[in-house]
């Protein structure tokens, strides 16, 4: 494992994320002290940096996991302070006692490593009732602010990368739909062969990237005051991306088939000009149907406005040689020309 990669983001967070977590931090820790004096108010502004996440929702759920593990471990400490006294080897046992007991709930990671930490502090800091209740009251104040200002400064809409991926999508798959028709017609090299299977290849983990946008920009969206306005757009990239992804199937299982049953005399076949054209036809629909996504770069001189994939294709029966990968590549085209001319 190399050490770099371990401790360091392949890209940064936004620096407004930052700023939130900042100015919650501060809040918490200024109102909490001047709200419950004589200790200095850890616990809140802990509450406060943990609470501010990337969308709302995410915040609820980090609040209630530190809530709850707060409460929990405040609750542990308590009892055992009552029960044991306050010797130095107590603290060790709050904190079997506080992992054993979200293990037997089956509590998150999250909320399980709160309850230890909860209880080791208030054992190591001061075990009284009412310090207790102090310390649960500050983390609910934390807890709150850090609700308030994800919620007050710009709650952020994740529409931007999910139109990105969605359109990287799209564009790499129109390309390998190209890159196949190219290749049917002229005799290929074992390199270029395997070329071709490796670039095909990387359609689904982009696939699998847009599909991860989508999703963290539907979750963006969930009790933002912001949704009204974008909810549309993502349900369109949802669409889109259900509409993409049987095509995505189909790509590489056609570049597969050729691959696999490829001989030097394929290019000879009537039917192969005729697949290539379908090929580059539906190339052409997928570029006209991820305009949504805003795709950066501007649709080839082929694309118009109109569906280039129009009546199925006709051809003649096959040579014996070649029925087999002709034949596929005829279904996986009609499945694709399903998607793309059946959806308009």
């Amino acid at each position: 494992m190399r050490i770099p990669a371990a401790i360091r983001a392949s890209q940064r967070s936004p620096l407004l994320q930052v700023v939130k977590s900042a100015a919650a931090t501060i809040a918490a820790w200024l109102l909490a002290g001047w709200v419950v004096p004589g200790q200095l108010p850890v616990f809140a502004a802990i509450a406060a940096l943990l609470v501010v996440q990337p969308s709302i929702n995410q915040s609820l759920s980090k609040a209630l996991e530190r809530s709850i593990g707060v409460i929990v471990g405040v609750v542990i400490a308590v009892a055992l302070g009552l029960l044991l006294g306050s010797p130095s080897w107590i603290v060790l046992l709050a904190i079997v006692v506080a992992m054993l007991v979200a293990w037997v709930f089956r509590a998150t990671p999250g909320t399980g490593n709160q309850v230890a930490i909860s209880a080791m502090l208030v054992l190591a800091l001061g075990s009284k009732p009412d310090y207790a209740l102090a310390r649960i009251f500050e983390t609910i104040i934390g807890v709150v602010i850090g609700i308030v200002v994800n919620a007050v400064i710009v709650p952020p809409v994740l529409v931007a990368p999910a139109r990105r991926d969605l359109g990287l999508l799209g564009g790499e798959l129109a390309a390998s739909l190209d890159r196949l028709a190219d290749a049917l017609p002229e005799p290929q090299s074992p390199a270029q062969l395997q070329e071709l299977m490796l670039e095909v290849r990387l359609l689904r983990p982009m696939k699998d990237a847009a599909a991860a946008s989508i999703s963290a920009g539907e979750e963006s969206l969930t009790l933002n005051p912001r949704r009204s306005t974008h909810r549309q757009d993502l349900a369109e990239m949802r669409a889109l991306l259900d509409r993409l992804t049987p095509i995505v199937t189909q790509t590489i299982g056609m570049t597969r088939a050729y691959f696999d049953h490829y001989d030097d005399t394929i290019g000879q076949e009537p039917a192969v000009a005729a697949i290539a054209d379908q090929l580059r036809r539906a190339g052409h629909d997928v570029r006209l149907a991820v305009q949504i996504a805003d795709v950066a770069r501007e649709p080839e001189a082929l694309t118009s406005a109109i569906p280039a994939l129009t009546a199925p294709l006709v051809i003649r029966p096959p040579s014996s040689d070649h029925w087999i990968l002709i034949g596929s590549l005829m279904e996986d085209l009609r499945r694709i020309r399903e998607e793309l001319v059946d959806a308009e």
